[in-house]
């Protein structure tokens, strides 16, 4: 596919990225293991700067020990952080877990809630974490979760031009359709994982080879 140069042909073209991503990915979803919104918030705080593998080591443990948010809640950071050590950045991570906690069951009766305003108030919860939680847990497309992945990935196929995932978002949020929101934003994280990594993309391999112009392709 040549470079579009008009509006209806960078909307095709989208659109063929989404028809791909949807052939090689169907059925993608969340990597961190959860079995409820409460759970899927403490997992993707705790996967900042973490691999989800790590994470998905570490919280049943933790979920068997402080199986509600009232049990998270009574926890000293102190002692939550020795608990989840080995998923680094443990001392903050564990003041943002238990100052959720505290949030969820003080304002929101012990749910996590279901806008992304509530989200945003709790702590540790930015527009990512919030993303993560309202699209997985509950199908609220409520935006497009922007990792390092979908921020590689998005700049490989010039689909935005920015850095700030904030601004990314906005980009993604304004070509790709709300109803794909969701299921996109884990294609793309599995495709960063499994092709289109960082220091040595697999661009033979990869079915989105004739769509990207990245500058970094490798042969």
């Amino acid at each position: 596919m040549k470079r579009p140069k008009t509006a209806a042909e960078r909307k095709e073209r989208v659109a063929e990225i989404l028809r791909r991503l949807d052939r090689i990915y169907p059925a993608a979803t969340c990597a961190l293991l959860h079995g409820s919104p409460w759970e899927l918030l403490v997992a993707t705080i705790l996967s900042a700067q973490c691999t989800d593998k790590r994470v998905n080591e570490v919280t049943p443990g933790l979920f068997a020990k402080y199986p509600t948010p009232a049990d998270f809640a009574a926890v000293r950071p102190e002692v939550l952080a020795g608990d989840i050590r080995s998923t680094g950045f443990f001392n903050n991570k564990a003041r943002s877990i238990v100052g959720a906690a505290r949030k969820v069951v003080g304002e929101f009766g012990g749910k996590v809630p279901r806008t992304m305003e509530e989200m945003l108030s709790i702590p540790g919860a930015a527009r990512k974490t919030a993303n993560v939680v309202l699209g997985t847990a509950y199908g609220i497309a409520s935006g497009v979760v922007v990792d390092t992945h979908v921020q590689r990935i998005g700049a490989r196929l010039d689909l935005t031009k920015h850095t700030d995932p904030v601004k990314i978002e906005q980009d993604l949020m304004k070509i790709v359709p709300q109803e794909k929101w969701i299921l996109f934003s884990h294609q793309m994280i599995l495709h960063g994982r499994a092709l289109c990594q960082a220091r040595s993309p697999k661009c033979a391999e990869c079915d989105l080879n004739s769509v990207c112009y990245a500058k970094d392709k490798t042969a």
